[in-house]
């Protein structure tokens, strides 16, 4: 088992990231056996500047029999924008959904938050397991709901996408998101490896998943005035959302 250490940026950002953050890495210290997983030595740690800003990333991955990559990012622009990105990335061999989260935190605000089980066969549906034990979450008790990207038809049902507006809220997406690890990260542990041709169709799912993530132009357009086009392309194609080897 890994030993749990706290990166040095989660203490400078919003609460609901800290929170999350440490809550999702408590989940996957519980159930999975961790094992780390090396980012290029330039990639772990970067900065640059955003608008005359201070523009500062970090990144943490694991991986797991299960997982090929759990990839946690930290983000933070000068004092006023703090980011949070996770997506637990499945070994084709598993027939697992996909794990994603997204906080984003203006001016001490929550602009966005989104989590989801996305999955990877093709028609688009989770299995029975994951959707009854989903159906008791309370997702639909947001006062605001985000509107899904034109790209998120890889997203599920149980896609919650809100802006929180009351700390109420706040805590109940952090509870659910939790549940979402923990539920993802049991069925995980429970599972066995698919056959070959199982394994053909999560490997053409997951590549048509992170083909679609990486038309966040959001995102991308960020990198690309922090740091340049080229940067941003391998950033976005070999950290964010790489395709399995």
């Amino acid at each position: 088992m890994l030993e749990k250490s706290q990166p040095s940026l989660r203490d400078q950002q919003h609460y609901l990231i800290r929170e999350l953050a440490d809550r999702m890495e408590a989940v996957w210290h519980r159930y999975l056996d961790l094992e780390p997983y090396h980012l290029p030595a330039e990639l772990g740690y970067v900065e640059g500047r955003l608008e005359g800003e201070k523009l500062v990333i970090e990144n943490r991955c694991y991986q797991t029999p299960q997982f090929r990559k759990i990839h946690l990012e930290l983000a933070k622009v000068g004092p006023m924008l703090d980011i949070l990105h996770c997506v637990m990335f499945p070994r084709p061999n598993y027939a697992l959904p996909m794990f994603g989260t997204d906080i984003v935190a203006g001016k001490g605000q929550i602009s966005a938050a989104i989590a989801d089980l996305s999955p990877l066969n093709a028609d688009r549906t989770l299995s029975e397991i994951y959707r009854t034990r989903l159906k008791p979450l309370p997702v639909n008790q947001f006062s605001c709901l985000r509107q899904i990207p034109d790209w998120g038809d890889i997203f599920s049902e149980f896609c919650l996408f809100v802006r929180p507006d009351s700390q109420e809220e706040e805590s109940r997406f952090l509870d659910i998101v939790e549940s979402y690890v923990e539920i993802h990260c049991k069925q995980a542990v429970a599972s066995k490896p698919v056959s070959a041709t199982e394994e053909e169709k999560v490997l053409a799912a997951q590549v048509y998943y992170c083909t679609q993530q990486q038309q966040n132009d959001k995102t991308r357009r960020v990198l690309e005035k922090a740091f340049g086009q080229d940067w941003a392309e391998h950033y976005m194609t070999e950290v964010l959302f790489d395709l399995p080897k």
